[in-house]
């Protein structure tokens, strides 16, 4: 299976590595290593991790990797990698925006 990591969570993987790399540069090289790694991974199990509480009609899941969650759908031929947001951020403004907002 294909794992496809959208604009938006390559987007977020830079914001990850420039918010770490202003203490530690070689850990955010490192960090981001490893949750593309966990990334890819998903491939081996694709529905492995859980579906998000409350927006499952989504098919919507979430691997965590840290302080991290790794949000995924899964599709008949690939994994789409939709976003990458630490584990404190509002995750369902970003991924269920209302749409009267």
């Amino acid at each position: 299976m294909i794992v496809f990591i959208t604009a938006r969570a390559e987007a977020d993987l830079e914001r990850i590595a420039d918010y770490i790399a202003m203490d530690n540069p070689q850990r955010a090289v490192s960090f981001v290593d490893e949750l593309v790694d966990r990334c890819e991974r998903l491939a081996d199990a694709p529905n492995g991790f859980s579906l998000v509480p409350r927006y499952e009609h989504t098919g919507i899941r979430r691997r965590p990797h840290g302080n991290y969650l790794i949000f995924y759908r899964v599709d008949q031929d690939r994994i789409e990698i939709m976003h990458i947001l630490n584990g404190a951020q509002d995750f369902e403004s970003i991924l269920f925006p209302r749409k009267d907002q």
